[in-house]
């Protein structure tokens, strides 16, 4: 691997009751982070290449993470999400370099199809700082149900000159969703949208 990796954690929240009411079966997120050291931390490099390969190789690895913390199959996974904090010594850009250009093809694959863009989040911070992971349908954007999020929080993460890394996979939308739009046993998957 070309990331060196400090930590990884993973964790499952499942929802069981809602507003009084019985959830089953139980709403279900699963985040996976990993905490890797950040090769540019304290100066300006032009080529962030490096990042970039390291976010392919992240993509992948956290998402089967995801998948097998939940018990189930890439088919099943609804919905998705990445996000990443820099420590200090680091740049907003190099959170950008790891999530944008290659993390989502391999997460794609760990969940099978993923036609919908995967929603992201960045930040500078420091340890114990939550990281707000977005979520949305992983094949329909339009898919209301699945607009939600997940926090991701370590307690020695990021030091300084490291990166923190999460990706977040669901079985299932929000509890008792009522606003509305595209279902997800209606979403085609075809162009990302519906």
């Amino acid at each position: 691997m070309k990331s060196e990796i400090r930590k990884i954690a993973v964790s499952v929240e499942e929802t069981h009751l809602e507003a009084g009411r019985k959830i089953s079966p139980a709403t279900r997120k699963a985040v996976a982070i990993a905490v890797i050291k950040n090769p540019f931390a304290g100066g300006y490099t032009e080529d962030l290449t490096l990042l970039t390969e390291i976010g392919a190789e992240l993509g992948g690895l956290l998402g089967d993470k995801c998948v097998q913390a939940l018990g189930i199959t890439p088919d099943q996974a609804e919905s998705y999400g990445k996000a990443a904090m820099v420590g200090e010594g680091g740049e907003l850009e190099h959170a950008a370099a790891i999530l944008h250009p290659q993390l989502g093809a391999p997460l794609r694959k760990a969940v099978e199809k993923g036609a919908a863009l995967v929603p992201s989040s960045k930040k500078m911070g420091g340890p114990g700082q939550a990281l707000d992971v977005p979520l949305g349908h992983k094949d329909a954007a339009y898919v209301r149900s699945h607009f939600d999020g997940i926090e991701a929080r370590l307690n020695d993460s990021p030091r300084a000159g490291e990166i923190m890394v999460a990706v977040a996979v669901t079985d299932s939308g929000r509890p008792l969703p009522r606003v509305g739009g595209l279902s997800h046993d209606e979403a085609e998957g075809k162009d990302g949208l519906r």
